[in-house]
């Protein structure tokens, strides 16, 4: 099994607002090995994207900090880094491609202009070089006629070429871990397809390991090694792929499994669906989040939140079911 080479280990995450302390990632833990890909999946409003800008040391200041727990990369703490050095791993060693190319990117600077910016603050390059170098990435992830479109702004590319523009930024300094939140969210079916085809092809090549944040599972199914399944800012249940689609343990995993369409289903037959909401960050349950939407709760699921405890080896499951 390849090593691990980012261990989360019980992240606190909140943020003070005007209506109080919102904690927005509670005790999350899971690890991310080497040259392998890790899906986390949930609604929105699940924590996903926190999570991502917790590793990056991205959330917004003042009101969000992380207030408990460990984010191991390659052994160094990246929670009490100082700001020097933590610039100096992001875009280096550990990359995010966001969700919405258009506001990940300047919109007065040129596409050349942000790609060559990386490289120059994090390679000992001249600035001719870092050009071409910039061409040289731009052809990698497929954008045609490279060289034209380095004086190009945001605006003249389409969607699709956004985002391969975006993962080029990311990827321009071969970082050892890519975070990808919802790369594919504002794109069409096809371009989807081609982006994280694309993705799938550069982490073979550089040997990164990838964090897919995603709300479809197919994807997961098709793209990750491991799954980490959360829900109202913690974990649900998380395993190997194949943990989590062979056997299902927890209620809300086994809603989200039930709600993907089937092409062997009667015809015009009603789709599954998880009834309620996630609940509100500042008016959470006492016990287990899913229980006001669980189809199994009991009375105690009400009173206090079920520990994470083993189905096998390489599956860990919060749930009553599975706590005895």
């Amino acid at each position: 099994m390849p090593e691990a080479l980012l261990e989360i280990q019980h992240l606190v995450t909140e943020f003070d607002t005007d209506e109080g302390v919102v904690r927005a990632i509670d005790d999350v833990s899971f690890t991310a090995r080497a040259g392998e890909t890790l899906g986390i999946v949930g609604e929105s409003g699940c924590g996903k994207s926190v999570t991502a800008l917790s590793i990056m040391r991205l959330l917004p200041q003042p009101m969000g900090k992380i207030v408990g727990g460990r984010i191991l990369f390659n052994g160094r703490d990246l929670t009490n880094l100082p700001l020097p050095e933590m610039e100096k791993i992001r875009g280096a060693q550990i990359s995010m491609v966001f969700q919405e190319p258009m506001t990940a990117l300047n919109p007065v600077h040129t596409i050349g202009r942000q790609i060559t910016e990386v490289l120059l603050l994090h390679k000992a390059i001249t600035a001719q070089q870092a050009i071409q170098e910039a061409v040289r990435i731009l052809d990698r992830v497929g954008i045609p006629s490279p060289d034209i479109r380095m004086g190009e702004y945001p605006h003249q590319l389409s969607g699709g070429m956004r985002q391969r523009v975006v993962i080029a930024i990311a990827l321009a300094c071969e970082p050892a871990l890519l975070i990808a939140d919802e790369p594919t969210t504002a794109l069409d079916v096809t371009i989807q397809a081609q982006i994280l085809e694309l993705i799938k092809e550069l982490q073979a090549d550089l040997g990164m390991s990838v964090i897919l944040i995603t709300h479809d599972l197919g994807v997961i199914a098709e793209t990750c090694d491991d799954v980490v399944v959360m829900y109202a800012g913690k974990v649900a249940e998380k395993g190997t792929v194949f943990d989590l689609f062979d056997h299902p343990s927890h209620p809300y995993t086994q809603g989200l499994l039930a709600s993907i369409p089937r092409l062997d289903t009667v015809p015009k037959a009603r789709l599954s669906v998880i009834d309620g909401m996630v609940p509100g960050l500042l008016d959470l349950p006492a016990g287990c989040r899913f229980e006001n939407r669980c189809p199994r709760r009991e009375p105690r699921c009400a009173l206090a939140t079920p520990p994470a405890e083993p189905v096998s080896p390489s599956h860990e499951v919060s749930c009553y079911r599975w706590a005895e």
